[in-house]
């Protein structure tokens, strides 16, 4: 046959061998007013030379429906050698993961090879309860080639907001980098302002705010572009602080829906051991006056400190934030750090007092010590932290969770991502951080990378651990799947909590445990995630 197709689920990832194109038995969905249904046609051209076809949608809801092409994005280093068995693919290669609008010439009919589209149906709290058939028709010159049906049904329920923190790392410096743009110009703050209104809309909430240019990835002496939101003027050991960008920025945030904002860490990454890079007017001139050449525990840096933090707390309270604001003290510090962690944490601990306070480890004993408010856990190193539970408990992952846990590499299955969210719920834990929303650099930030031709940080992190979203034309974003699937797991979360509203956690958990859930354990296959919101869903219709 020249065309095939079939309906599959959104955490489906066909390759273009068709492999993995399991279609969906169940053409029904159900959702709750303020969630995105997401589903994909996939299909097959058996054409002799490349083609385009045609879309229209025919539905009485058409006006939400929203058709993307899946691309296939370049894997050359695609997974560790350290992994477990279940990843889609471990060699390097070309597999689906960026999506685009459908050009205005047609989709792409490729020769020989499957392909997906993205369907999302959008259901704001403006949509009406009831059932609504979506038919997908694609044809090729007038012809039609399939006619694909998804019935989706809208509850009379509005999913709540997320009701935890969930930050993707913003490096803005990528941004300017990969644009051109000068930073704060008027070019810079269109871009980053639609990036965070990308993120905002999949559920991200909390946003990474460069007080100082973020030590992060940074190799040791080196340097990123200045993204500094704080001006300050050094002057005799007495500095003077100016607000106006930093301003601009929580309040570009607040109109994106952003809800949680997180300070940049006040010391380097990997043991607090320096300062990050601070710049300043001195002596008339714009120049560096703290950096990697600074030890932490100087006297002269931690008098800066005290003076900086005692006026951003006023700024932060003036704009009515600071009891959403967060702050990081130094980015996954080992054992071996501890002694550089604690000098650094009493440096700052009494001018912090009040605020929140976390940081990604996998060491209790930053806890233990009391160097650590609210520990951000290695989803793989949970459990000493499960069996002494601090008080507040988030999780993260990222390149190193490679074995056994949920992830978001190109080349694992969408549901390994998408499990997240029972996760989040059935351990209920305070928060979730991930350190790469659009970073396009290599590794240590050595040189820029071209996220289009290059998805794993010039080889150091299997693909798709860097970043969410592509840099597309006119300074706009292009999501992924594995973005999708980030918001499906929040997604679910919110559910989770919606019904919890109505009948208690009990049976949630009764729904969650037909199968078992651990961190280091859980359902390889996609139906468990859609018969659970099928119950979920039906429960909560029920309960109303």
């Amino acid at each position: 046959m020249e065309f095939q197709y079939k309906i599959v689920s959104s955490m489906c990832k066909v390759f273009a061998d068709g492999e993995n194109a399991r279609e969906l038995e169940d053409k029904r969905m159900t959702g709750l007013k303020g969630e995105t249904l997401s589903y994909q046609i996939a299909y097959y051209w058996g054409g002799e030379r490349k083609e385009r076809g045609c879309i229209a949608v025919d539905s009485p809801i058409k006006d939400r429906v929203h058709v993307r092409t899946v691309n296939l994005v370049p894997c050359e280093y695609p997974c560790h050698m350290k992994r477990d068995d279940g990843y889609l693919a471990v060699d390097p290669g070309m597999y689906p993961d960026r999506l685009s609008e459908v050009p205005k010439w047609g989709f792409p009919l490729v020769s020989g090879q499957w392909r997906c589209l993205w369907i999302d149906v959008e259901l704001d709290e403006s949509a009406e309860a009831g059932e609504y058939p979506v038919k997908v028709v694609l044809s090729k010159d007038g012809e039609t080639l399939g006619e694909a049906e998804m019935v989706c049904e809208v509850l009379d329920a509005t999913l709540p907001k997320l009701s935890i923190p969930y930050t993707e790392w913003f490096h803005s410096d990528c941004l300017a980098d990969y644009y051109g743009a000068e930073v704060f110009s008027d070019r810079y703050w269109e871009i980053v302002e639609a990036f965070v209104r990308e993120a905002a809309k999949h559920r991200c909430n909390m946003l990474l705010t460069p007080v100082f240019t973020p030590p992060l990835d940074t190799a040791v002496g080196g340097e990123r572009r200045t993204v500094q939101l704080v001006d300050v003027t050094a002057e005799e050991g007495k500095y003077s602080f100016g607000f106006e960008n930093f301003r601009r920025w929580v309040r570009m945030a607040l109109d994106c829906g952003i809800v949680y904002f997180e300070i940049s860490h006040l010391f380097s990454q990997w043991g607090a051991k320096a300062a990050p890079k601070v710049m300043a007017v001195k002596d008339g001139k714009y120049q560096q006056i703290f950096g990697w050449d600074t030890d932490s525990a100087k006297e002269e840096y931690r008098d800066f400190l005290h003076q900086f933090l005692t006026a951003l707390k006023q700024e932060l309270k003036e704009l009515g934030i600071e009891d959403r604001a967060y702050f990081h003290i130094s980015d996954e510090p080992e054992k071996a750090h501890m002694e550089s962690f604690r000098k650094a944490w009493e440096s700052v601990a009494e001018d912090l007092e009040g605020f929140q306070v976390i940081d990604a480890l996998s060491d209790y004993g930053f806890y233990r010590e009391g160097l650590v408010r609210q520990p951000v856990c290695a989803v793989n190193h949970m459990e000493p932290f499960m069996a002494e539970r601090p008080k507040r408990l988030w999780g993260y992952y990222c390149t190193a969770q490679c074995v056994d846990v949920t992830n978001r590499f190109i080349v694992q299955p969408g549901q390994r991502t998408r499990i997240l969210g029972v996760q989040l719920y059935k351990y209920q834990l305070d928060g979730f951080l991930h350190w790469g929303y659009n970073f396009y650099n290599s590794e240590h930030s050595l040189y820029p990378i071209d996220p289009y031709r290059c998805t794993d940080a010039g080889g150091a992190f299997p693909s798709g651990d860097p970043f969410l979203v592509y840099p597309g034309k006119d300074g706009k974003p292009e999501s992924s799947m594995r973005q999708m699937h980030m918001d499906e797991a929040m997604t679910d979360y919110c559910a989770f909590k919606a019904l919890e509203k109505l009948v208690g956690r009990d049976k949630v958990m009764e729904y969650i445990d037909e199968e078992k859930v651990a961190f280091d354990e859980f359902p390889q296959d996609e139906e468990y995630l859609i018969r659970l919101r099928k119950k979920v869903n039906q429960a909560i219709k029920d309960a109303l």
